[in-house]
């Protein structure tokens, strides 16, 4: 299957529209349906130091990150996390959440590349993409890569896996509730998705760099760059 990239609906929606609302729930469903807080927990305990310094790209509304520090736990208060995206919908109830397990949590509303290019940066320890990458093509990951190889010692990407079995996945999103956005959107990014190490060949070539990319499930596919 080819790799395809279309304009997905929820992209286009004010925030307050109500099938954008509806649909950013709906991707709660889907982040849990696939795991993706489980994989991105498991390989942050994997690191050593655990990582204190945090930045998800495209973060949305922080709740696939805020699952993940709750499946941390207190023991790992003290992490500041900057949470970037172009129209970030972070709840009040979302911060105090984060307060709660002791996460000191930025926001920062800009365009993801436009974060990464501005001047005189602050290194992250580890840098987080969730259902995010899929978004652009091959010369855009190659510069949005680039850019994230200079600011920080580690990546994590969750990501949808371009197959029929994902697509077929994606057409029963109508059992979980899911709106005419959601399951629209979902389709879309099957279609923008990854397979085989199509990541990897985009990731700078240069020395120190470890590269793990393969499938998660049956329907997600992981990508782990580490500084070594």
């Amino acid at each position: 299957m080819r790799r395809q990239l279309q304009p997905e609906i929820l992209d286009h929606l004010a925030p307050d529209d109500p099938r954008a609302i509806q649909a950013r729930r709906d991707l709660r469903k889907v982040n849990a349906f696939m795991g993706h807080a489980g994989l991105i927990t498991r390989a942050l305990r994997a690191q050593r130091p655990m990582p204190r310094r945090i930045v998800e790209l495209g973060a949305g509304d922080g709740s696939l990150l805020l699952r993940v520090a709750t499946r941390l736990g207190r023991a790992q208060a003290g992490v500041r996390a900057v949470l970037v995206d172009r129209a970030p919908t972070i709840s009040a109830r979302t911060r105090a959440d984060f307060r709660a397990l002791g996460w000191d949590v930025v926001a920062d509303e800009t365009d993801v590349f436009d974060w990464l290019m501005r001047p005189a940066p602050e290194q992250a320890d580890m840098m987080l993409a969730n259902l995010f990458l899929h978004h652009f093509d091959e010369g855009e990951l190659s510069t949005l890569f680039a850019a994230i190889a200079r600011q920080t010692n580690r990546l994590i990407a969750c990501e949808p896996r371009r197959s029929r079995t994902a697509l077929a996945g994606a057409s029963l999103l109508f059992l979980l509730g899911c709106n005419d956005v959601t399951r629209h959107d979902a389709n879309i990014s099957v279609r923008g998705g990854f397979r085989d190490a199509e990541l990897s060949q985009l990731w700078p070539n240069e020395q120190g760099w470890r590269l793990e990319e393969a499938r998660a499930g049956l329907f997600s596919h992981f990508l782990l760059a580490s500084r070594t």
